[in-house]
C-alpha cells in the first residue's frame, strides 16, 4: 500500500533535543495513522545552519515545496505559532487538507489518547 504523505508542522522548542524528540514522536503516529510522515525540523537543522540567512530561506523553500507534495497538513501540538500559521495558509490555497494530530489518529479509528500512544 503506498501511504500517502503527511507534513507534520508544530511549535518546536528551542532545545534542539527535544524538539528532535518531539518530531520523532509525532512522525511515530502519524506513520502508524497510515501516512508517510515529511518532518523538515526532523533532518534540515542536520545539515543547513538556521543563523545564515541564505541558508534559513533555503530551508523555508525546501519545506514548502516538501508542503506541496503532500497529501495533507498535521497541525501538531496546542500551540499555533507565526510558522504554523504561515503551513496552514500555503495549504489552504493549494488545496491540501490540514488536520491535527488528533483528527488525523481519530479518523483512522486509532484515538489512544495524548499523541497517539
Amino acid at each position: 500500500m503506498k501511504r500517502p504523505l503527511a507534513y507534520i508542522t508544530a511549535a518546536w522548542s528551542g532545545d534542539p533535543c527535544a524538539a528532535t524528540d518531539q518530531a520523532a514522536e509525532y512522525c511515530r503516529s502519524v506513520y502508524e495513522a497510515g501516512f508517510s510522515p515529511i518532518c523538515p525540523a526532523l533532518f534540515l537543522p542536520l545539515f543547513l545552519n538556521d543563523g545564515v540567512p541564505e541558508e534559513h530561506k533555503n530551508g523555508i523553500d525546501m519545506g514548502r515545496d516538501l508542503l506541496r507534495r503532500s497529501r495533507v497538513l498535521v497541525v501538531c501540538g496546542h500551540t499555533v505559532t507565526e510558522s504554523m500559521k504561515n503551513d496552514i495558509a500555503v495549504a489552504q490555497r493549494l488545496g491540501i487538507t490540514a488536520t491535527t494530530l488528533e483528527g488525523i489518529l481519530t479518523v483512522k479509528g486509532q484515538g489512544r489518547g495524548k499523541h497517539g500512544r
